[in-house]
């Protein structure tokens, strides 16, 4: 046996590795980064951090677990530390990714891009999530993760992820009853929602997100003698003033209709049953356009017809006639008002007139303003650039079936 030191402490090491000075260093590192700044200059804090790191990349699964655990409370945590350890297996980087308070927007968007869906669930339930992180969430698409982010009380959504996450709802219809309750739900998302979203929701998007235009209709009101006496040639004025003015009903359309009335139209139809022809003249003389007359009266739940009635100013029986027309049950025994036509019945009592118009004509807008027959036709350069922007474009977009950017 050889009495150099140096070869005897090399025999020791290859002979009979011993992970116990390891474990111990590495458990002192620890501590030392976990450190309140009180009790330890920033500097060392950091060259700590870098040591532990290095000791990280080479250390048991267990270890790096018990590393996260250890650092959960810890508000001066080194964030390289922090990053690696939130890219560790999730059994390791879950407690670390919920609870810990030393990340950053940086840190977490760097961690989400680089995970699994698993980490964008356990970032998801995190106390705070700013709109940086939601906006991540949203674009990663996951929906177990953007569910969790929905239910937190404590998320902040930007617009463009609403808008996006409109789009995510359309295939995912049980985030609706998440996002119809959140403070950043707009209006136009609203109305853009009610297509796909259950009766409850619907009802909730009705009662909640109408207006009644009181005040676009007194500030715009002289526009619609300026535009008269332009003889309506601008078509974009005349398509605006047409979303703000207050008589809904087409009056001109009587002219050119084989009926005096839209309850003219809706007794022959009930009568012969609703057809093509019949539709398109309901819509005419109810001043909606033909893409919307067939969305409305196609509608399965019904919601919308309650709108549609309400808002051309029809007499409640003019509900049930049309209700009829559409072959649906109005009863279920004399006497008895089948439940779906109740509930039907009870949103068009419950509306005014002047937000079932609002209503109508925001869907009449939104839905007429780019329907495309082919929705994957080429768009021009002035439509791409636009589409981005415009909720009307977005609504027929998702409504009809176009979904995505191209």
């Amino acid at each position: 046996m050889t009495s150099d030191p140096a070869l005897i402490l090399t025999e020791q090491v290859n002979d009979a590795p011993s992970r116990k000075a390891r474990t111990t260093l590495l458990r002192r590192l620890i501590d030392v980064v976990a450190m309140p700044s009180s009790r330890i200059p920033p500097q060392d804090r950091s060259m700590a951090g870098d040591i532990l790191l290095e000791m990280l990349f080479d250390a048991e699964e267990e270890d790096r677990a018990f590393c996260a655990r250890r650092l959960i409370p810890t508000h001066e945590a080194p964030r390289r530390v922090l990053r690696y350890l939130g890219l560790c297996s999730i059994e390791t980087a879950a407690p670390l990714l919920e609870q810990n308070p030393s990340f950053d927007d940086s840190d977490i968007n760097f961690i989400l891009r680089r995970s699994t869906p698993m980490h964008a669930e356990a970032v998801a339930r995190r106390k705070t999530l700013s709109p940086s992180v939601c906006d991540t969430l949203v674009q990663l698409g996951h929906v177990p993760a953007i569910r969790e982010m929905l239910a937190s009380r404590r998320s902040f959504i930007s617009e463009t992820a609403m808008d996006d996450l409109m789009e995510i709802s359309r295939d995912n219809t049980d985030l609706c009853p998440l996002l119809i309750d959140r403070e950043e739900m707009t209006p136009n998302h609203a109305m853009t929602m009610f297509w796909w979203s259950g009766e409850e929701e619907r009802r909730k998007i009705l009662m909640k997100y109408s207006a009644d235009r009181s005040e676009l209709i007194d500030i715009c009101g002289d526009v619609f003698a300026i535009a008269a006496a332009e003889g309506w040639s601008d078509p974009v004025a005349r398509k605006t003033l047409q979303l703000i003015e207050r008589r809904q009903r087409n009056r001109a359309a009587v002219e050119r209709s084989q009926y005096d009335s839209l309850e003219e139209a809706i007794e022959d139809a009930e009568k012969r049953g609703l057809n093509r022809d019949s539709a398109q003249e309901i819509g005419h003389l109810a001043g909606i356009k033909p893409v919307t007359a067939a969305k409305i009266l196609t509608d399965p739940g019904g919601e919308a017809l309650a709108v549609l009635c309400k808002g051309t100013g029809l007499k409640r029986h003019y509900l049930m006639r049309l209700w009829a027309a559409l072959k649906r049950p109005t009863e279920i025994g004399p006497g008895v008002l089948h439940p779906h036509y109740e509930r039907i019945r009870e949103i068009y009592e419950m509306m005014s007139v002047a937000k079932a118009q609002t209503t109508l004509r925001y869907w009449n807008w939104s839905l007429s303003t780019s329907f495309r027959e082919n929705p994957n036709d080429a768009l021009s350069a002035d439509e791409e650039a636009s589409r981005e922007y415009s909720s009307s474009r977005r609504t027929a977009r998702l409504v009809f079936g176009a979904r995505g950017k191209d």
